[in-house]
């Protein structure tokens, strides 16, 4: 539900031409065993064309502690794929004349500021404006706890709106988690009820629900972030998210899930289509996502260190989903590697080789860095020999030195290297570069 570091989960976007060839399974076999004994990487990948499995492949622990090892029907927390799911069961509700995509909120939350005014559109497509309440500081200090609807709804009023609706759009779990609150509303059942009736049951997913606390013994996995070791992050409760966020599978429901939308098993040709408009970078629970010149669809997804991903391409019928329950390398390029493989482009497997430094040799980096077109100062520090970085705003993260003034932290892409005679640093990310100044 939060995004990563500076920019989130994005994928590159590159351009050339290739045919699609036979996936290089060999080769993505020894990524993940590159990842596995590195401790780089815990979770699970499906990758399918037309209904047929054409790789898939689990690293790591569902419980370190027990040292459990996931399977191929682990679950895991999906995060924000969760809005998918909620975007298909409010079409579905509008094509049973049910509700209006233009049809406004104050009915259903006569409270929320501009009520009157954000329609259900506004709030597929986070163009209404109001606040999202997991961006504020209080957040992590009630995210464990169980919340009851007005509880919810109280949190997300008291955020107010944060520009007027219609008029911008702004990522916001706010409004999705009202969308499930009207979808309880007009079916009078709970939320994950209405997921297993309308989408889980008819399409056979056997491993995708609505979550609770999280069960070892019913195969699901516990998450975590890596500090010298595995260290076990804490659960939101799921009556936080709901609807964006509280959504648990793996990646071969994924697949199965987002290609039954593109074939119509889940809500009709316009549905679909209008759920594709993209407008300002967003969709109605959907966006796009371009590998060089092929055209995708999906969704990412965070949620206390899990991470997932699920898209589709349309023209060669291809899905691909990607969960994780432990992140150091960042999953954006291994769905990139799994993509290269299948449309016959080459990627490279990382050494995750480092280069060893006193302390003293890190002193001509520490400063702030900034630039008028990077909106953030970054801080440079040590810690005996290891450099950290930290954005304006956000807690500072290690940095490992991998080359000749060149420092990296894996888990969000970023890679600095440093130019201390012209006091420049090259901020690089998700196929981004700025250049920073020390001041």
């Amino acid at each position: 539900m939060k995004h990563l570091i500076f920019f989130g989960i994005i994928l590159t976007i590159l351009f050339g031409n290739a045919n699609a060839q036979t996936l290089n399974a060999q080769k993505l076999d020894s990524l993940f065993e590159k990842l596995e004994s590195k401790d780089k990487f815990m979770g699970s990948i499906a990758i399918m064309e037309n209904g047929k499995m054409l790789y898939s492949k689990v690293i790591g622990f569902a419980d370190v502690e027990t040292e459990k090892h996931s399977n191929l029907e682990t679950k895991y927390r999906i995060g924000s794929i969760s809005k998918m799911f909620t975007s298909c069961l409010v079409f579905k509700a509008i094509e049973e004349n049910k509700l209006s995509l233009n049809q406004t909120i104050n009915k259903f939350f006569p409270t929320i500021k501009h009520a009157e005014k954000i329609t259900i559109e506004n709030l597929l497509n986070h163009r209404s404006g109001i606040h999202n309440f997991t961006n504020d500081s209080d957040y992590l200090q009630y995210n464990t706890t169980i919340k009851s609807e007005p509880e919810m709804v109280a949190i997300i009023q008291n955020g107010k709106s944060d520009f007027e609706p219609n008029t911008k759009a702004e990522y916001s779990n706010s409004n999705y988690v009202l969308l499930s609150f009207i979808l309880q509303k007009l079916y009078n059942k709970p939320y994950k009820e209405l997921l297993a009736a309308k989408i889980i049951k008819p399409l056979g997913l056997k491993h995708t629900y609505f979550g609770s606390k999280i069960s070892i013994a019913s195969n699901e996995c516990n998450s975590y972030s890596y500090i010298e070791k595995w260290e076990k992050e804490t659960e939101t409760d799921m009556s936080i998210p709901m609807g964006a966020g509280a959504v648990v599978s793996n990646p071969t429901d994924l697949v199965n899930f987002i290609e039954a939308l593109f074939k119509g098993k889940i809500i009709n040709e316009a549905s679909l289509e209008k759920m594709k408009t993209i407008r300002d970078n967003y969709g109605m629970g959907i966006f796009q996502v371009p590998f060089r010149d092929k055209k995708g669809y999906g969704h990412t997804g965070g949620i206390d260190g899990f991470h997932a991903v699920v898209c589709y391409y349309p023209d060669s019928k291809l899905s691909v989903a990607l969960t994780s329950n432990g992140m150091v390398y960042e999953s954006n390029n291994i769905l990139i590697a799994a993509l290269s493989s299948y449309f016959g482009y080459p990627f490279t497997i990382p050494t995750f080789e480092s280069v060893k430094l006193e302390s003293g040799e890190l002193d001509k980096y520490i400063g702030v860095y900034s630039s008028p077109d990077f909106p953030l100062a970054i801080t440079i520090t040590k810690d005996g020999n290891k450099l950290f970085a930290q954005a304006s705003g956000q807690s500072a993260f290690p940095l490992d030195a991998t080359g000749k003034d060149i420092f990296e932290f894996a888990p969000a892409g970023i890679k600095l290297e440093f130019k201390p005679t012209e006091k420049q640093m090259i901020l690089m990310q998700g196929g981004r570069k700025f250049v920073l100044t020390k001041k």
